[in-house]
């Protein structure tokens, strides 16, 4: 069971919002809802939540300003989840333009909701901490240093990229094109470079050591996983 994170819900339709309040708060979750934009804001002034599951359209203030005023105005991290009923690329790159970091169009399943809310809430607990350890490994990234074992592993940029992404997904997998998207962004390569450098990182991180920390999760991507986790 995980620790009670807190979710804030901005939705219009209450239907909706009650049956994701129920599900959510049934899994162990805290729930707090807002109707309108302007109620979220006045949430999000006076209380800190662990993510914000924000619809885009709002009767008030849209979707994206609420977003835009979460990612810069409030000087805590917090992610956001997008619920829309559009499914147009543009809308998408509109949200993810003003910060939000994950997607999901109507109509959805509760459980996946859930699944991603607990994500980006574990991520924005590492993105809290300068240092992770995973296994024998311990990752600092403020200071991009890379540990196994004791020994100070050698990293290229986006090796160490790679892993950043790998890391902040422990202990769920990643799939190649988001691994993709979050290390190149739009100016994603032709080859499949993914793979190429998942090759170089096993050989620094895996190779030398007892173990593997990177499995290959065959039809989705890779993830972490080290020998405790399958006790």
């Amino acid at each position: 069971m995980h620790k009670n994170y807190s979710v804030l819900i901005v939705e219009d339709n209450n239907e909706l919002a009650g049956q994701l309040g129920d599900y959510l708060t049934g899994r162990g979750f805290i729930i707090d809802f807002a109707c309108d934009g302007r109620t979220a804001i006045n949430l999000l002034s006076d209380h800190k939540f662990d993510v914000v599951v924000l619809d885009l359209m709002l009767p008030d203030i849209d979707g994206l300003s609420v977003c835009q005023y979460i990612k810069q105005k409030l000087t805590i991290v917090i992610p956001v989840l997008m619920l829309t009923a559009r499914d147009s690329l543009t809308e998408k790159l509109a949200g993810f333009g003003v910060g939000a970091d994950d997607y999901l169009t109507k109509p959805f399943a509760l459980e996946e909701v859930h699944v991603r809310c607990l994500a980006l809430a574990k991520r924005k607990e590492l993105h809290q901490s300068n240092c992770i350890s995973i296994g024998d490994m311990i990752i600092d990234f403020s200071k991009h240093i890379v540990k196994r074992a004791g020994i100070e592993l050698s990293l290229s940029s986006t090796d160490f990229s790679i892993l950043k992404v790998l890391a902040e997904a422990y202990p769920d997998a990643v799939n190649k094109r988001h691994l993709a998207e979050a290390v190149w962004g739009d100016n994603l390569p032709e080859t499949d470079a993914v793979r190429s450098h998942i090759y170089t990182l096993r050989n620094v991180l895996d190779k030398p050591f007892s173990y593997p920390l990177i499995k290959t999760i065959h039809g989705i991507g890779f993830k972490l996983e080290h020998t405790d986790d399958n006790t």
